[in-house]
């Protein structure tokens, strides 16, 4: 937890990242205002009155708390891949480019996702949210990409995880070239979601 406090660890994007982050952003958010509210207090009980400069470096610590409160109030909004989930996609993980925990972000709508695979220029993604508007992922997904200067990848969005991995074993089974901006397409990925 220390390594992911002082922001040492990488855990974006594996499984259980939502509600690991949930947790830090919830504790970082208490320490940032703990730590505004002590010098406020350290201040006012050293001078006895409320003006002096303790008070205004709490008032500016506020900001930063402030900021991590947003962070958690976003991560209480979501949920991490179900354990049914990891255990039917954790065979890709070791051969496969893939993500967990994904949560798109856009002005009208937010998209979780909560596994993805990447097999040659097929995108793969798996959502448990049955209520998925697919094709405004994909359009917004496509808009990404394109943004980001990458080829043209076929996107598949699949909410049933037996026909998620069956079209995985197909792509796998199947030949397929080297997506030329794999690396670059995870990284965008990783990139614009939460």
């Amino acid at each position: 937890m220390l390594r992911r406090f002082l922001g040492l660890a990488q855990v974006k994007n594996t499984y259980r990242y939502i509600d690991t982050q949930r947790v830090y952003e919830i504790l970082r958010t208490v320490l940032f205002f703990g730590v505004s509210i002590a010098l406020f207090l350290g201040g006012y009980q050293a001078t006895g009155s409320r003006n002096n400069l303790l008070t205004v470096v709490a008032v500016l610590g506020c900001l930063p708390a402030s900021k991590s409160m947003v962070s958690a109030i976003m991560f209480c909004r979501f949920h991490s891949a179900s354990e049914q989930v990891h255990q039917a996609a954790a065979p890709f993980d070791e051969t496969q480019d893939t993500l967990y925990d994904l949560v798109f972000t856009t002005q009208k709508v937010n998209y979780s996702v909560a596994h993805c695979c990447l097999i040659g220029n097929e995108l793969v993604l798996l959502t448990e949210d049955k209520k998925l508007d697919k094709k405004g992922l994909e359009s917004h997904l496509n808009e990404m990409f394109k943004k980001a200067g990458l080829g043209k990848v076929n996107i598949g969005i699949f909410t049933e995880i037996r026909r998620y991995t069956d079209r995985l074993n197909t792509l796998i089974k199947g030949e397929r070239e080297e997506y030329k901006d794999a690396a670059l397409l995870i990284e965008t990925l990783r990139e614009i979601t939460l």
